[in-house]
């Protein structure tokens, strides 16, 4: 384990001594005495030495006396880094019964525990303390840190942590600062020794004394060799000098510099050096204290130089060690100030840094952590920190972490850690790569399982109501890129083609923060030419009340209206073949317009939706085989009258009858457009009754000279066409033509291929042929029309008696405008 807290003390890692009871001197022998002297001077290497030489010369019993050296043996070993020797010696104090004079050992002893990872041991040792002290808030977070270490360490945040083993040394390397606009170079504190030099041991350390040094990155990242920034004993001094901070404009540099004395403890003052090319000027002393014992140490400064904060233990505090600011008014530093509770605790502060004049991170042992020293983030708003936030693991680990140093744009920088697997405190870097989604998948044709190519992906920031668009390849594969997506922000996902249902999905990256690549693949479902069968929806005989436990039957057609907001559809109700026709008709409308009551009731526009009863007129044929209580319908039956009366078997009968009984849907149109509001007045149009339900009528507008304007769905979008006695088949004119392929409801291969090269040139030729998927007049509709383009007809599209007779024998109701399409 590191020296942490030896090799820093004269950086301000001074502990404080202990307020215990203290042995009559005159009971202890000299080494003892001289012991007790060199601890008090923080001379912990010395005070280690005497103190095992005068336990050694005790002689009867004397607990008290051996509880006391035992304890300060602990605490010599804990300010040196040494945690396991540390937890030795406090737990022989607590042996001694020495808690009953200074229950801190309790505190200190669970401490090294923790560090330790022995959670169980110290979480009793904490509990220990607090029969003592039960409102110490530092062992009731040391419990809990006991218990947030294992789960942190489960799961860590995105950042990673890598030891710069190319420029750390044997010995203690620690508080990087950033030392150039280009983040390329940093200075650094180390006690390393150096070859080839001239360098004094601190007789308080055993080690050099510390020194500031420099070391830079080449192009290629590689870092180069270290060395000492000042030779010339202008910076560095025979004194210890460490956890430099540079201006925003990197011009100067402030530090701590801890006196060299050899009969007291040594104050520690932060000083500012000015830099001149690669020449350091003479530091000048920051005034924030007038006595000499006074320890002021590792500086963190402003954009502008107007605030310092700082670390000191100076009385009135609220802990050990706490962070102090001193503002900078007309000419000189202001008295230093507290920072406050919400910063400061009962433990110590330590090592603070300004990110963006906005953001404090800090070092402390008394807010929640992982053990030792962790690293804290608070953010300045509306002039005030607030709650610390612990950077977790790896950031943080079981060891002491602190020193860190970021750039300003991104969380990129340098750290100090003596976590397992460093030769001491050890540089190093960490990265928390920016949070990156995408998302991609595949978009198949559900029946044929194929790929389909084109579709279009668009997705939507639901909050901001931002849409990014893609189309699918050939293989059906869309991607959308890290730039598409925004942090703690909701999305929808959909998926569209002409003649298939859209789809819809959504995805979130609320909460989610670690790079991810989302995948989403879609199945969509070619809108059918014929009716779709919705899943059992039974009514009791006689009845058309839409019971609850059918409810549920219809979620998925919900959900598809949702996702295409441009679409009409039929619900037709059938029945089976045992009453009248006309009761069968009555009945089924009725319970067809129950079924559109409900999608309504669940925020469906009335306007879409079109209720009709078919009674027992359309047989059903099944387009699959169907299973029913262990009896088997063959794929392809018509189940009519006849073949119902020709079954032997009554079961088999009745089930018969019960695949008659069904609701279906069918689309009407394509081209609804979306309202925002509806009221109750649009239902009657949805669910009017339909007397004649094999009627079909279709109300037409008046045209110019003979002609009549009539609602054609061609392809799913709704045209009014010329209709002209003294024409004959279905016409349309070129830019008709060109219109439709804008839309997509046609393309190059619906033309002869002769029409094809006049397409590569933005034309239509005349007289080409032009096939139509689906042209539907009233209820009746007509697969793969052709149409005739001619480049002068004076108009947009037009049919004739000849066209009309396709969908059934008819005549016209002049008076009511309406065309009538017989029984079939």
């Amino acid at each position: 384990m590191s020296k942490i807290i030896r090799i820093t003390s004269f950086l301000f890692l001074f502990s404080f001594l202990c307020s215990s009871a203290i042995v009559a001197q005159e009971e202890k022998n000299r080494h003892l005495v001289a012991a007790d002297a060199a601890y008090e001077n923080q001379q912990y290497q010395i005070a280690i030495e005497k103190y095992k030489k005068g336990y050694s010369k005790i002689k009867g019993r004397k607990f008290d006396l051996k509880g006391e050296i035992s304890f300060r043996l602990g605490e010599c070993y804990r300010k040196n880094g040494d945690f396991r020797r540390s937890r030795v010696y406090y737990y022989r104090a607590i042996r001694f019964d020495y808690a009953t004079i200074n229950p801190d050992v309790y505190l200190y002893y669970a401490q090294m525990l923790q560090m330790n990872e022995d959670y169980e041991e110290a979480i009793e040792a904490f509990n220990k303390y607090l029969e003592y002290k039960p409102e110490s808030e530092i062992a009731q977070k040391g419990i809990e840190s006991c218990k947030r270490g294992e789960e942190w360490q489960e799961n860590p945040t995105g950042f990673t942590v890598e030891n710069l083993y190319r420029i750390n040394s044997s010995n203690d390397d620690f508080a990087p600062a950033y030392a150039d606009k280009f983040y390329s170079s940093i200075i650094f504190t180390s006690n390393r020794k150096e070859e080839d030099a001239e360098q004094k041991t601190d007789p308080w350390t055993g080690k050099p004394f510390s020194d500031l040094y420099y070391v830079k990155k080449d192009r290629q990242g590689k870092w180069g060799d270290v060395v000492n920034i000042d030779k010339k004993e202008t910076v560095n001094t025979e004194a210890n000098e460490g956890a430099p901070v540079l201006t925003a404009s990197f011009d100067a540099m402030y530090f701590t510099r801890c006196e060299k004395r050899k009969e007291r403890k040594a104050g520690c003052k932060i000083y500012k050096s000015t830099r001149s090319g690669m020449n350091w000027g003479k530091p000048q002393e920051i005034q924030l204290g007038s006595d000499s014992s006074d320890v002021f140490g590792h500086p963190a400064i402003n954009s502008n130089e107007t605030l310092l904060i700082f670390s000191t233990d100076k009385p009135g505090g609220v802990g050990r060690k706490d962070l102090y600011y001193s503002e900078f008014i007309d000419g000189k530093w202001q008295r230093p100030l507290n920072l406050g509770k919400v910063i400061n605790t009962e433990g110590d502060e330590l090592f603070p840094f300004l990110r963006n004049d906005s953001v404090l991170y800090f070092s402390s042992n008394g807010h929640l952590g992982m053990g030792g020293l962790d690293i804290f983030r608070s953010t300045k708003k509306d002039g005030k920190w607030q709650k610390p936030v612990n950077m977790k693991y790896p950031m943080n680990s079981v060891g002491h972490d602190f020193g860190i140093t970021m750039q300003p744009e991104r969380d990129e920088g340098y750290m100090t850690s003596n976590r397992r697997g460093t030769r001491g405190d050890d540089i190093f870097y960490f990265i928390n790569p920016p949070v990156e989604y995408t998302l991609s998948g595949n978009v198949i044709d559900a029946q044929s399982l194929q790929p389909i190519e084109s579709a279009e992906v668009k997705l939507s920031n639901i909050e901001i109501s931002n849409t990014e668009n893609g189309l699918t390849d050939a293989k059906g594969f869309y991607s959308f890129a890290p730039g598409q997506f925004d942090e703690e922000s909701s999305y929808l996902v959909e998926v569209s083609k002409p003649n298939y249902f859209t789809v819809t999905d959504t995805l979130s990256t609320v909460g989610v923060m670690k790079s991810t690549d989302f995948e989403m693949d879609f199945n969509l479902e070619r809108i059918p030419d014929k009716p779709v069968i919705l899943p059992d929806i039974l009514f009791d005989l006689g009845k058309w009340d839409l019971k609850e436990q059918y409810q549920d039957s219809l979620q998925g057609l919900i959900q598809r209206l949702d996702a295409n907001k441009n679409i009409v559809i039929e619900l037709g109700a059938h029945t089976d073949a045992r009453a009248s026709e006309e009761y069968n008709d009555v009945l089924s409308q009725k319970r067809a317009e129950s079924v559109v009551e409900y999608l309504i009731k669940r925020g469906i526009n009335p306007k879409r939706l079109v209720a009709k009863g078919y009674g027992e007129r359309q047989p059903r044929t099944l387009q699959k085989n169907v299973m029913r209580d262990s009896i088997r319908f063959e794929q392809g039956i018509t189940l009519t009258e006849g073949y119902i009366d020709s079954i032997q078997s009554e079961e088999r009968k009745e089930i018969a009858h019960q695949l008659n009984r069904r609701i279906d849907f069918r689309i009407l149109r394509k081209d609804f457009v979306p309202e925002s509001k509806f009221t109750g007045s649009d239902k009657e149009s949805a669910i009017a009754l339909i007397k004649d339900p094999s009627s079909n009528k279709v109300n037409y507008l008046p045209g110019k000279g003979v002609n009549i304007l009539l609602p054609v769905i061609i392809n799913g979008y709704t045209y009014n066409v010329s209709y002209s006695k003294n024409f004959g088949d279905l016409t349309m004119s070129s830019n008709f033509a060109k219109s439709l392929l804008k839309k997509g409801l046609i393309d190059k291969n619906d033309f002869n291929e002769s029409a094809i090269p006049s397409l590569k040139r933005g034309n239509v030729p005349d007289q080409s042929r032009i096939r139509l998927d689906e042209v539907r007049i009233g209820a009746t509709s007509l697969r793969d029309v052709e149409a005739t383009v001619f480049n002068y007809f004076d108009g947009e599209i037009q049919i004739g008696p000849d066209f009309l007779e396709r969908f059934g024998e008819y005549e016209i109701d002049e008076e009511n405008f309406q065309i009538i399409f017989k029984k079939q």
